[in-house]
């Protein structure tokens, strides 16, 4: 799924805090450093990849969207501060063996044929490489509200990828290649949307799994939800509403 239309609007909605950014950077780059080149796919504007670039981590960028990566290079100033590629996550455009590791953020659960994605992955990257994978956190409340939603509606066409959210199922995918699994330390993080602008996000359509829900439909879901959510948790900002852990896990190739 290309995210053209979330440009102007992702960094404010999938962003993270600065000091979460900056421990999330200096785990990666430990996990990065000396392994040569690194694959970022799905890109997109560069939340985690303009960091790390800056920490000195050698990097190519590749996204579905043409639009986020001209975002990317709009706040790299004008130039692209590494290789960037339009290109597909399941076919990608480049030989065997030819990167030292590869970072995937928020990306699995948005293809279908993740594990093709998988094992493209494990093609492109050298014997001993390292995949590094954060599958997507969001606050507990927000996850039971997004799926809500979807039984409300019906799943999105990438429906059947969701599936990569199903505990250990990308393990299990990686095992598939010889991969060892490993869990990095985890980064707390509190977002600072609430969950009543949550809700809002989602009135407005600017989740992908709204994007194929007419706009009548999706404010009816919605506004049914936010009733829903005001008798469950008294407010649409509970304690703890907005907590998450953020979690990386690394896979070691053979």
């Amino acid at each position: 799924m290309a995210f053209d239309r979330a440009v102007e609007y992702y960094d404010r909605t999938r962003g993270l805090s600065q000091e979460a950014s900056r421990e999330m950077t200096a785990l990666l780059t430990s996990e990065l450093r000396g392994r040569g080149r690194t694959l970022e796919i799905g890109v997109g504007t560069g939340l985690v990849a303009l960091p790390l670039a800056a920490a000195g981590v050698p990097l190519v960028g590749l996204d579905l969207s043409g639009p986020m990566l001209t975002k990317l290079v709009e706040k790299a100033g004008g130039q692209a501060p590494f290789p960037l590629v339009v290109g597909d996550a399941t076919t990608l455009p480049f030989a065997d063996d030819s990167f030292g590791a590869a970072v995937v953020r928020h990306v699995l659960h948005l293809v279908p044929a993740w594990r093709q994605v998988v094992a493209e992955l494990v093609r492109v990257a050298a014997p001993g490489g390292l995949v590094l994978v954060s599958s997507g956190q969001v606050p507990e409340p927000w996850h039971e509200l997004t799926e809500r939603f979807m039984d409300r509606v019906g799943r999105p066409s990438f429906g059947a990828a969701l599936d990569a959210w199903e505990d250990g199922a990308i393990e299990r995918a990686f095992r598939a290649h010889g991969a060892e699994a490993r869990q990095l330390p985890r980064i707390t993080e509190r977002v600072a949307q609430t969950m009543g602008e949550f809700l809002d996000q989602m009135t407005a359509g600017m989740h992908s799994w709204t994007w194929e829900v007419d706009e009548e439909t999706r404010r009816e879901a919605v506004a049914e939800l936010r009733a829903w959510a005001l008798e469950r948790w008294g407010t649409l900002d509970p304690p703890g509403g907005r907590d998450v852990a953020i979690a990386w896990h690394a896979y070691d190739l053979p």
